[in-house]
């Protein structure tokens, strides 16, 4: 299915629609069956021990998933989560970006299942895998009815 957006374009429309995440993440790739996004960790996403919250990688994972969702079907701002599963498997290294690989696994006219793992920069396995499900609101006719 062909892209929609360019990298560029859908950053600006993530500044548009989710102003309140604005640098936090950078996208990195963009492909029909990738998208590559970056946390840029800093102090405000890290946890007692100097480690990447969940909370933050959640997030990560939520706007990977998001971005693989839009960049084939367009802007629908209002498509939201309907279910997530997300498990953490190893502590990220202390100061590094979190970067997301994300997957759709199957893009239907109402749901959207998105698979991503998020990676620590410099290390080799995974961190964390997620598995989520976004609802795409229905096309709405502006035609007026006879």
């Amino acid at each position: 299915m062909a892209l929609k957006f360019t990298a560029t374009e859908m950053a600006a429309f993530l500044d548009e629609v989710f102003p309140q995440v604005r640098g936090m993440f950078t996208i990195d790739r963009l492909e029909e069956d990738l998208v590559v996004m970056r946390l840029h960790a800093d102090d405000k996403h890290l946890r007692p021990g100097g480690t990447v919250s969940g909370p933050a990688m959640f997030s990560l994972a939520d706007v990977a998933a998001y971005v693989a969702t839009m960049a084939p079907i367009g802007r629908e701002a209002l498509a939201v989560t309907t279910h997530c599963s997300i498990d953490f498997m190893r502590k990220p290294a202390a100061g590094a970006d979190v970067l997301a690989h994300a997957r759709v696994l199957k893009l239907g006219r109402a749901l959207s299942v998105t698979d991503v793992l998020l990676y620590s920069e410099g290390m080799e396995g995974p961190v964390a895998h997620a598995s989520l499900t976004y609802s795409i609101p229905p096309k709405r006719s502006d035609a007026p009815t006879s």
